[in-house]
């Protein structure tokens, strides 16, 4: 069920949680770089929906869902996404979901973009062990080899991750 709801999500254009995904094929000559963008309801179903696209993508891209990078992207879209729900939200706004892979040599750069200008800290601390929140950022830095906050026009913000695609040994 969860991937005829998926598919249903990310193609039909129907539902609150999502809308039409546009997906740009190769960018480079080679066949190399790929891109996928897609807005999602600025709910928690929308959170999971994206980091469950994210994973199906990277799967049609080569990179299985247990694969290293395709569980590493996951988490990172899971936070992301989460914080962009929970904190960025906009009543009435969805949030943006991108990856690419190979726009930048052996990376993948995933993206959530949100309605909302106020920025999260890029100076992550740990939390106190008895804190019930606050360790999210510390694991997108932990996870990320880089990561960071853009202004998007004409507003809200985007916060990114890159993540260096495991090399493959050839059989």
């Amino acid at each position: 069920m969860g991937d005829a709801v998926l598919k249903t999500t990310t193609t039909s254009g129907e539902g609150p949680d999502q809308e039409v995904a546009a997906e740009e094929g190769p960018r480079d000559g080679a066949g190399q770089g790929r891109e996928f963008a897609a807005l999602f309801g600025s709910t928690p179903r929308g959170a999971r929906l994206a980091r469950r696209v994210a994973v199906r993508h990277l799967a049609e891209w080569g990179h299985p869902p247990d694969s290293d990078l395709s569980c590493t992207v996951a988490l990172l879209v899971a936070e992301l996404a989460g914080n962009a729900v929970r904190h960025g939200r906009v009543p009435g706004r969805d949030f943006r979901l991108r990856l690419s892979i190979g726009a930048r040599p052996g990376q993948v750069r995933v993206e959530v973009s949100d309605a909302s200008s106020t920025h999260p800290p890029t100076v992550v601390q740990a939390p106190a062990a008895d804190d019930v929140s606050g360790r999210g950022l510390v694991l997108v830095d932990v996870l990320a080899d880089r990561w960071g906050v853009e202004p998007r026009n004409p507003v809200g913000k985007t916060v990114w991750a890159e993540v260096a695609v495991e090399r493959r040994v050839s059989p």
